[in-house]
């Protein structure tokens, strides 16, 4: 499972010409699934995102947490984080969890998500998606659990 995950001062996804969800400060994460993904990896995951140390604390160091600051999450389902890039010129996504699993298992972390934190919007799975955002620092990190 990987998080590319993005500090950010604003960030909006939109479909269908339509802006479904936006944020002000926060997080802007993209969610990969890999085929042997679980549940248990995902909530490894999510815990660890909201632990993460990342924004500026009062002595201007990256100590405080999503919550700390009152920010926001944005989380948007991303297959393309598990393309295999390494042969040819076409990314091969067959490392990536088949669709119909990958779905159900993103709303099972959506809803572990929203559980563990009041301040969270996403995306639509599967959707053809525009992202804005404005990357704070910039700041990027890819989160990984095995």
């Amino acid at each position: 499972m990987r998080a590319l995950i993005q500090r950010s001062k604003s960030a909006s996804v939109t479909v269908d010409g339509a802006i479904i969800a936006s944020i002000e400060q926060g997080l802007v994460v993209f969610l990969g699934l890999g085929q042997n993904d679980t549940l248990e990896k995902g909530k490894k995951l999510i815990d660890k995102l909201l632990k993460y140390r990342i924004f500026e604390d009062e002595q201007g160091k990256m100590g405080w947490n999503i919550a700390q600051v009152q920010g926001s999450i944005l989380l948007v389902s991303q297959f393309t984080l598990y393309a295999n890039t390494q042969k040819g010129l076409r990314p091969d996504f067959g490392p990536a969890m088949a669709p119909v699993q990958a779905q159900q298992l993103y709303q099972q972390l959506v809803d572990y998500l929203k559980s563990q934190y009041e301040h969270v919007v996403t995306g639509i799975f599967a959707a053809d998606m525009q992202v804005a955002l404005i990357n704070d620092g910039p700041v990027t990190f890819m989160l990984e659990v095995e």
